[in-house]
């Protein structure tokens, strides 16, 4: 919560001395399965998203309140917002919520093992930080049956839902069974509200290029059709002169045989 963030000394915001913050560190981040789930969730808003600014990030840190650690979600996103123009900056490495005003809307946890306190200490956190949604990914059932749980911040307060479309951020989730960077399996994807997948870029460059095949089948088809029709024109031509050079041919024999062709 940004009010809570932002202490008043002297009538100044304190603001927390990024130098004193871990913006990042050298532990490795993550298993094969979570990090190409992770990419596939943040590389498809990037590729397709492009009606506002927006975030998604995977392993990015959030500064939440001054003295606490940040908190990593494996993917978040938030909107209304850009990527500071220093990023290499020590206050511009991570989203410190004090520097962007406000919570993501969305943070996700993709679960591998019972020891990540999904459903406990980071569902107060991120309760207290108001992201709007809180979506719990759990694919090998670690910590209970449901395979998704999405948490829905209503007041104060997270409250469980099993609307799959997140109406504040205008998009939905959908599990997806195909090939994602070479691996085919069960994946975590963006959707529309008709249920059509926010496209990865691979996926545009493919439905591109088959929109372009299409449109080349089609325009070829044309351009037989119309030769088809000229040599159809073409042949109707040469038996319409055919058929006059053999009544000028019959015409003039009769009048040879003294008939006139007029009167028959």
């Amino acid at each position: 919560m940004v009010e809570q963030l932002l202490d008043k000394v002297d009538d100044d915001y304190y603001i927390p001395d990024a130098n004193l913050l871990i913006t990042e560190d050298d532990t490795p981040v993550d298993n094969f399965a979570s990090a190409k789930q992770q990419r596939l969730l943040v590389s498809s808003l990037y590729s397709s998203l492009e009606s506002q600014p927006f975030l998604v990030e995977a392993n990015v840190g959030i500064y939440h309140t001054d003295g606490e650690p940040a908190i990593v979600p494996d993917v978040f996103i938030s909107f209304d917002v850009q990527t500071p123009e220093d990023w290499w900056k020590k206050q511009n490495r991570c989203y410190m919520m004090w520097k962007f005003g406000k919570s993501p809307e969305v943070v996700m946890e993709i679960v591998s093992n019972k020891e990540g306190e999904e459903l406990t200490k980071k569902l107060q956190i991120y309760e207290r930080m108001k992201a709007n949604y809180y979506l719990v990914y759990d694919p090998n059932q670690e910590l209970a049956e449901q395979i998704l749980t999405i948490y829905k911040l209503v007041g104060r307060h997270y409250i469980k839902t099993e609307e799959t479309w997140l109406e504040d951020i205008n998009l939905g989730v959908t599990f997806w069974q195909g090939e994602f960077e070479g691996r085919r399996d069960t994946w975590l994807r963006w959707c529309h509200q008709d249920g059509t997948l926010v496209a990865t870029g691979d996926e545009r460059a493919e439905r591109e290029k088959l929109e372009k095949e299409e449109a080349k089948r089609l325009a070829e088809s044309e351009k037989l059709e119309k030769e088809e029709a000229q040599r159809r024109a073409e042949f109707e031509k040469l038996e319409k002169e055919e058929a006059q050079k053999r009544a000028q041919l019959l015409a003039q024999k009769l009048r040879e045989l003294g008939v006139d062709p007029d009167t028959i």
